[in-house]
């Protein structure tokens, strides 16, 4: 018996890296996994169905119930019909885990429209289109006046929450997804559902590339700070019903160490109790920002 005993949990980008250390790790806690992967490269190209079914098989193999499905995250009829396969074929759903995406890393100025267009999509549209079904899907059960108690659960970035030298798509997307994660926790609450955000550090075909010297392996055999199935236990504790009073929160992850993101909030303020003369703002904005606690580095810098 696991945490996520019968749960049905659909993972995105489940073939590779922190995806199938989720999928995995459900299986293992006993839920019926949907490994939804169209097996791309870094890059977003091509495409292969071996990864996903080689986790399905890994799951079936430990005595786990798992499916392959190929539906591309960016479309919205394709993201619709994984819903509904999902519930079909295991009587329900529970748990959505986004986490497909892929980089095209380039300096802002150098950054052309289709890249910054490929990312937003498969990021930003791709965590929207599938949980927009689940969430419709999910309301119209708790209106039928059946007791819901489901997830979701997005992939943030520490890019998204204090931006990365090189990644101005992916971290504006990564961004728009922590706060896509404040909406729905504040409107779904209602039907039983939460939603949560997580912000990983781990090596995946992402890091392991550009980050080489911080995502190697360790060469004494000790703790692998970065191995993505590190971060999975926390994914899977949101998935399951024990952290249904958790929402609206996005997570920092690296290796053993968990962090609540503090996120934005109201600072020092000042309020002249009429209107400001353009001559007056620089004295005023000093003083607050002075009274401010200091934004955090850019990664990068």
């Amino acid at each position: 018996m696991g945490i996520c005993d019968g749960r049905v949990v659909i993972v995105t980008g489940a073939g590779r890296g922190l995806g199938r250390a989720h999928a995995l790790e459900f299986a293992r806690q006993g839920a019926k996994v949907v490994v939804n992967d169209i097996g791309v490269s870094l890059d977003g190209s091509g495409g292969e169905a071996g990864p996903a079914d080689e986790v399905v098989q890994l799951i079936e193999a430990g005595g786990g119930e798992a499916v392959t499905n190929g539906a591309d995250v960016t479309s919205f009829e394709q993201t619709k019909a994984l819903v509904e396969e999902t519930v079909e074929r295991f009587g329900g759903l529970d748990v959505v885990v986004n986490n497909a995406g892929f980089v095209r890393d380039r300096m802002f100025v150098s950054c052309a429209e289709d890249e910054w267009d490929a990312i937003i999509q498969v990021h930003l549209k791709g965590h929207f289109c599938l949980a927009r079904h689940a969430a419709e899907h999910w309301r119209n059960r708790s209106k039928a006046g059946e007791t819901v108690d489901a997830r979701i659960i997005n992939t943030s970035s520490g890019a998204g929450l204090r931006g990365s030298i090189g990644q101005s798509a992916y971290s504006a997307a990564k961004a728009g997804i922590a706060t896509l994660t404040l909406i729905q926790a504040a409107e779904m609450g209602r039907y039983g559902v939460t939603s949560n955000a997580i912000a990983p550090s781990a090596r995946t075909r992402m890091t392991e590339e550009f980050f080489a010297d911080t995502m190697a392996k360790p060469e004494d055999g000790g703790f692998d700070v970065m191995d993505p199935a590190n971060v999975s236990p926390l994914v899977v504790w949101l998935g399951s019903s024990e952290s249904r009073d958790v929402s609206g929160q996005c997570f920092e992850l690296s290796g053993g160490e968990i962090c609540v993101n503090d996120g934005w909030r109201m600072g020092p303020k000042v309020d002249k109790g009429a209107r400001w003369e353009p001559d007056e703002i620089g004295a005023a904005v000093h003083d607050l920002l002075s009274k401010a606690v200091p934004n955090e580095n850019v990664h990068g810098t």
